[in-house]
């Protein structure tokens, strides 16, 4: 498929930069870090001779009480073998991570390697990714290897929450490449179909405080928002009944179906004094078939009901979150990122389904911006504790990323002959 001798992935290289990533703490909230990890990758993109843009979110985008520090955005291109008319991929990193969270039996913020083990938060979502790309580019690069594409790195924001993810902010407010490279999915055989929407609302229930000992002096947040709470069980019932026809993992039980969970409540602070104030987080993932009004109405119609006869001072529900769904992301450029990642692994694209999930993306507004077509891949797997502690990749898919971008952008790298006929045997 390719005549040319590239270097071999380096290993050693991925693991020194991507343990200075994960030592950089991202994580969101408050992702208040960014200037320090575009400094990192600025660093790195040096190797590369790439020219930097950094693109910074309008505070008052993206401000609320749970972020803090600038929102900073770098867009880089490396100096590679091109000619003056070659079509741009953007190739999207985000540079936030979860919340460190509990359980962690390695540190969450140093690299450990075992075996073929990479821990620390990041490593498999998404900063492994970056030092992946890193080094194919700087493998071409090294080559002189001629280009299909001219590939643009996208180092973003906020993908983890927030009011307003950098991609956002990016496809607002520019043109944008017509193929966009998200490496926030997984290292599976999986074609993208799309993913639902996600709503997150914060529910706030005014009482008043008094002493526990004399509550008929105050009104109980708590108690009071207890109809809402048990209105909202039961709506979830009847929502978590609805069924996506974008099509599931080929070994799940179930379709896909609609989701609503409560996330978060906090209430009062000692056993002396009863709570005058209750705040409460949803997060409801919805359909690609269902509509953002549809959600917020019958949320709202819901708790309106439940709290007719509450002695509540009053109550409202603010949105805190979204990420649109993304629909048929399907392009020109499926085939050979998909050609390109079966070569890496040494399988057939017959091996690759197209399927959906249940997850979101900020990429739901960069289709909301108008551009339709988008790839995905990445570094996770069900095994790999994304979110969770002990996150981790391995050094067997660092390098399975990296030759995989290393066969997408070469321009003698060739679709086998049967890609076509093995690709649509899998189209829903």
């Amino acid at each position: 498929m390719r005549n040319e001798i590239l270097p071999v992935p380096d290993v050693k290289w991925m693991l020194s930069r991507l343990s200075s990533l994960v030592e950089c703490n991202t994580c969101f909230p408050p992702g208040d870090n960014y200037a320090s990890v575009m400094e990192i990758v600025t660093s790195f993109c040096q190797e590369l001779d790439a020219s930097h843009e950094i693109v910074t979110v309008p505070e008052e985008l993206y401000r609320s009480d749970e972020v803090s520090g600038p929102r900073i955005n770098l867009l880089s291109r490396p100096a590679m073998a091109l000619t003056d008319d070659l079509p741009e991929v953007l190739i999207y990193f985000h540079m936030d991570t979860a919340p460190e969270g509990h359980g962690w039996t390695r540190p969450a913020f140093g690299l450990t390697v075992e075996q073929n083990r990479v821990y620390g938060r990041g490593t498999a979502d998404m900063k492994g990714a970056v030092v992946a790309v890193l080094d194919a580019l700087r493998r071409l690069r090294q080559a002189g290897t001629v280009l299909k594409y001219r590939p643009v790195l996208a180092f973003c924001t906020d993908e983890e929450g927030g009011k307003y993810p950098g991609i956002r902010y990016l496809a607002e407010t520019r043109e944008l490449p017509p193929i966009l490279l998200n490496l926030n999915g997984s290292a599976d055989n999986r074609i993208w179909a799309g993913c639902f929407g996600s709503l997150t609302y914060e529910l706030v229930f005014t009482g008043k405080t008094a002493h526990s000992g004399t509550p008929e002096m105050g009104v109980n947040a708590v108690e009071e928002s207890l109809p809402a709470v048990l209105a909202l069980m039961k709506l979830k019932e009847k929502v978590e009944q609805r069924e996506s026809d974008m099509p599931a993992r080929p070994w799940a039980s179930e379709p896909l179906r609609a989701r609503l969970t409560l996330t978060s409540i906090k209430a009062g602070d000692m056993g002396s004094a009863i709570p005058g104030e209750c705040r409460i987080i949803i997060n409801r993932r919805y359909l690609p078939e269902e509509e953002e009004s549809q959600v917020h109405d019958e949320l709202m119609s819901v708790l309106t009901a439940a709290l007719a006869a509450s002695r509540l001072s009053g109550w409202s529900m603010t949105q805190t979150g979204h990420l649109p769904p993304v629909k048929n992301p399907d392009g020109p450029g499926t085939e050979r990122w998909t050609a390109a990642r079966a070569a890496a692994a040494g399988i057939p694209m017959s091996d690759f389904t197209r399927y959906g999930s249940s997850t979101s993306s900020d990429f739901g507004w960069v289709q909301r911006a108008g551009i339709q077509h988008m790839l995905l891949g990445g570094l996770s797997r069900p095994e790999r504790n994304v979110h969770g502690p002990d996150e981790h990749t391995t050094t067997d898919d660092l390098i399975y990323l990296s030759k995989s971008i290393e066969n997408f952008l070469s321009a003698s790298f060739h679709l086998p002959d049967t890609s076509s006929s093995s690709i649509t045997d899998n189209n829903p």
